[in-house]
């Protein structure tokens, strides 16, 4: 037996208690006639006593002990004479009689402590010793927990979990597949799967009313701090449901993971149409836990002279509630902030409402007081409060003020991680055009349905169809996504030709599922939940990457385990591979 309780359970009812325990060495405190030494596992710490006096070998041993070294050891639990309120064993400690040391340790690259003064890169190819962290552990076990109480839901709601294959058919309609050689099938290639997303309507058709998977899913597309080329989702789709009915399901996850993981309770989850989303927020997932909603402002800024206005084909604002103390050099910054490629606007006009209630902007040399008064009524602005104003093309001129927005509520501490809002978003349109391949694409994918009230427009007016999709925000960030789907063949095939895909390359890529469309199909939809992303924002972070056990760095390398790597030669003949190697470009 390497231990009777863990570092983190023992408490003053065990006074007089002989245990054993084992652990890591997190520090070692030599004080001449005692030893300390904390001892560290997953549960907690638990501080040690050598007493050079009762046992002068064992207290010469604990002397030479380094960081992370294993050990095993026994005592007598006492009464801590310098309590640490911070520990839930800080009220005792362990007179140790006697020490078995299970493993040495080299000095780690970093220390294992809450705040490490290791870097990034450093961690990562560490991550072994990283995983000890205490910060680390806690999002693992979030991780679990928001596991677990997602599949107690679903079962009780009648959900069964069904797993899909992982080496399935490439078909390049969204992001960049990851793709496997077949040695048995030369020439030939499997993908891995962005989303079991064909196989869940499968699965309707074969009348499982109501299916879900915990998956893993990959996309070779580019990386950032939420995103990873393998993904978890929390996959489900069901039969013989509206819109509707979807969310009030997965509303009721939602509220179900919040309560009993972090105790946060919601109430009815607001429905916001993807044009108002656009219009107010300039965003498909605004975060509402602060207003600043746009101002519109063409029709009382035009015709005065300002070129930059006069030509732009919007003119939209936010405003900053008590920010008009701003100084110029904190203005100056925000315009450099909004001239950023990232955020792409040309400037910045701003007005201020002064205390005694009058007005001073950027643009005084064009508009007077009164009419500055007006754009202040415009905005219901009260004295102190500073005004932001972008102008230009409508769609980009939204973007911009988005981030903008999204700044401005950082600085002022209206995006606080611990405050949680959920939104619907509905309505989205069901295709967009894309300029590079002069056709129209599926904003989500080719499987949504159409809004029937839209159906009609479908060959007159396809960027104006909507479709019965829907999305579902946490704080700004998109945590779910999902539609009703089509289940009849001829508006499958119907969706292919808005496409642009001739019917040999619909039934090249899709045969499979338009076939088993003709099978009594019923209607059906579902929802997938980007789980890493929801249990990071649980936890109060926009990363993912702390909340996944091995995860890969911006490049989409494990730099511990140092993959991707090459294959020797007699590998890639055994896939029939060849690897041409590129030239060196010359200066």
């Amino acid at each position: 037996m390497y231990r009777t309780h863990n570092c983190g359970e023992l408490s003053q009812a065990n006074i007089g208690l002989k245990v054993k325990l084992s652990g890591w060495v997190q520090t070692n405190r030599d004080f001449g006639g005692m030893t300390f030494v904390d001892l560290r596992d997953r549960y907690g710490i638990t501080q040690l006593v050598f007493n050079s006096e009762t046992h002068p070998e064992l207290s010469e041993k604990a002397r030479k002990l380094g960081r992370e070294f294993v050990l095993m050891v026994e005592g007598t639990v006492a009464e801590r004479s310098n309590k640490n309120p911070k520990l839930s064993t800080g009220d005792i400690e362990i007179m140790v009689s006697s020490m078995n040391i299970l493993n040495p340790s080299l000095t780690p690259p970093f220390t294992i402590e809450d705040e490490s003064d290791g870097g990034d890169e450093l961690r990562m190819k560490y991550r072994y010793l990283d995983l000890r962290r205490n910060p680390l552990q806690r999002n693992l076990m979030l991780r679990h927990r928001v596991n677990s109480e997602a599949r107690i839901y679903l079962s009780q709601q009648g959900f069964i979990e069904v797993e899909t294959p992982f080496l399935i058919k490439s078909t390049p309609e969204g992001a960049r597949d990851f793709v496997v050689p077949s040695r048995m099938n030369a020439g030939q290639f499997y993908a891995l799967p962005q989303s079991p997303q064909t196989f869940k309507q499968l699965l309707m058709v074969s009348g499982y009313d109501k299916y879900f998977q915990m998956v893993k899913c990959f996309r070779d597309e580019d990386l950032r701090a939420d995103r990873q080329p393998e993904f978890s989702q929390i996959d489900c789709e069901m039969s013989f449901v509206t819109r509707d009915d979807v969310l009030n399901t997965f509303e009721g996850l939602a509220k179900h993971l919040f309560k009993t993981v972090v105790d946060v309770n919601f109430d009815n989850v607001p429905h916001m149409s993807y044009a108002d989303a656009m219009y107010n927020y300039g965003s498909d997932k605004p975060d509402i836990r602060f207003g600043m909603k746009f101002v519109y402002l063409d029709d009382i800024v035009k015709g005065q002279g300002f070129n930059v206005f006069d030509s732009a084909e919007s003119v939209i604002g936010v405003k900053a509630q008590g920010c008009a103390s701003y100084t110029r050099k904190e203005l100056d910054k925000l315009i450099e902030f909004v001239k950023r490629p990232q955020v792409g606007a040309k400037g910045l006009v701003y007005v201020k409402h002064n205390e005694d209630g009058t007005f001073k902007s950027s643009v005084d040399k064009f508009y007077d007081n009164e009419k500055l008064k007006s754009w202040g009524e415009k905005f219901d602005s009260k004295p102190g409060d500073l005004l932001l104003i972008l102008a230009g093309d409508t769609e980009k001129t939204q973007t911009a003020l988005n981030v903008l927005r999204l700044e401005m509520g950082e600085r002022m501490g209206l995006r606080k991680a611990d405050d949680f809002s959920l939104l619907w978003i509905v309505d989205f349109p069901l295709l967009e055009w894309s300029e590079d391949d002069e056709r129209w694409v599926a904003r989500h994918h080719p499987f949504t349905r159409p809004l029937e009230e839209d159906l009609h427009l479908i060959d007159s007016e396809p960027g104006k169809v909507r479709a019965a999709a829907y999305d579902l925000v946490l704080n700004g960030n998109e945590i779910a996504g999902g539609s009703i789907r089509i289940h009849e063949r001829d508006l499958q095939e119907k969706m292919f030709e808005v496409l642009g895909l001739s019917e040999e390359e619909a039934e090249e890529k899709f045969g499979f599922l338009m076939g088993a469309l003709q099978y009594g199909a019923p209607p059906h939809g579902g929802i997938a939940f980007g789980f890493d992303r929801l249990v990071a924002l649980m936890g109060g972070s926009e990363s993912i990457r702390d909340y996944i056990a091995f995860p890969k760095n911006n490049s989409g390398r494990d730099v511990m385990i140092d993959a991707p790597s090459p294959l020797d030669k007699d590998q890639l003949d055994e896939l029939s591979l060849e690897v041409k190697k590129r030239e060196s470009v010359q200066p």
